[in-house]
């Protein structure tokens, strides 16, 4: 029998969202976080011209697309690190500080591939529960010590879709040393309205210490083809490009992600509409009796507590798709009206 780490034994692999139909047919998947909207026909047209190249290996430095973001956020290309998606540049970050001994910072719940990823790393998760629905950076910070490598802020946090806002953020930076690397997990960027919640771009510049992580697959409908970045100063980037696995980013997720960028104007009208969905839901189940925190994602999360497993059976019937943390609650992505309608239409029953 081959032996392996012992690790594999006791770790949970990630459980991605599940899709369910309704006994009349209807299927609407609200579990994962993608976008409701397919690639605009400018973006299939340069996906089908690419396919016809899928016969050659993809440029292994991404060299088009790092100069692309690098010119769209005014950053240098040098500052740059890309990957299959931000999760898998978020395991190439863990690789990066991966030692025994290793602590990893972060909140919890905050998105739920940070103990897998770092279990897979070998270092230790260092846990820090939520003030409410919130980040507590205080006790985050108060949790650094000097076997701390890294800490986490998902920002807006996966899945309560609650935001830090700049004066603590940048207060809570002040207090991190200069060796610890602060990752500002910025996956839902896109649809952030309060505009005292930060661009973490606007931080990185003046901290060596801090570095961005921004995917593709949520506001730029390309979760399918799995391409993410990061933006930090030269040494983390560095560090990261040396973990990624070769050719790692593929053809057509290059070439989706530069026409993507090209289409931004056309793309953020669609995001806007998923913006206005998620004022709307939220403030159709705050009349319906809900309590929904505020969200700046594309989902709204509902604490259940040990009701969290029973929520998604009348969501099922109506065909909805939901995803449910046991003992904690479930997180619900903002679809189309359709979507949105058959949701709100599952909740009141729930509630009933």
């Amino acid at each position: 029998m081959p032996r392996f780490r012992q690790i594999l034994d006791t770790m949970t692999a990630y459980k991605p969202g599940k899709a369910v139909t309704s006994a009349d047919g209807r299927s609407y998947k609200l579990s994962s976080n993608e976008s409701p909207y397919g690639p605009l026909p400018s973006v299939v047209e340069a996906i089908a011209e690419a396919a016809k190249e899928i016969n050659r290996y993809p440029d292994p430095g991404a060299v088009k697309l790092t100069e692309a973001i690098a010119r769209r956020f005014d950053v240098p290309a040098e500052h740059i690190a890309l990957g299959a998606g931000s999760v898998t540049v978020a395991q190439q970050l863990f690789e990066t500080v991966g030692e025994p001994g290793v602590e990893v910072v972060y909140a919890w719940r905050s998105f739920e591939a940070y103990p897998l990823l770092a279990d897979l790393a070998g270092v230790t998760s260092v846990q820090v529960p939520l003030a409410g629905e919130d980040h507590d950076l205080d006790a985050m910070a108060d949790a650094i010590t000097d076997r701390t490598r890294m800490v986490f802020v998902c920002n807006p946090n996966n899945p309560t879709g609650t935001a830090v806002r700049r004066a603590e953020l940048e207060a809570f930076l002040d207090r991190v040393p200069e060796d610890v690397l602060v990752v500002l997990d910025e996956a839902y960027r896109e649809y952030v309205r309060d505009e005292d919640v930060p661009d973490g771009l606007t931080l990185y510049r003046d901290r060596p210490n801090v570095c961005v992580l921004r995917t593709f697959s949520k506001a730029y409908g390309l979760a399918g083809l799995r391409v993410g970045y990061l933006v930090g100063h030269e040494p983390v980037a560095t560090a990261v490009r040396k973990t990624i696995v070769p050719f790692a980013v593929n053809h057509l997720a290059q070439v989706a992600a530069i026409a993507s960028l090209e289409a931004e104007e056309e793309l953020l009208e669609r995001v806007e509409r998923v913006v206005k969905e998620r004022t709307r839901v939220r403030e159709a189940l705050i009349a319906d009796g809900w309590k929904v925190p505020p969200t700046e994602a594309n989902f709204v999360w509902l604490r259940l507590g040990e009701r969290t497993l029973d929520f998604p059976v009348p969501c099922a019937e109506e065909g909805v798709a939901v995803r449910p943390f046991a003992g904690e609650g479930v997180r619900v992505s903002i679809g189309t009206p359709e979507e949105n309608d058959a949701f709100l239409t599952a909740a009141r029953n729930f509630r009933r």
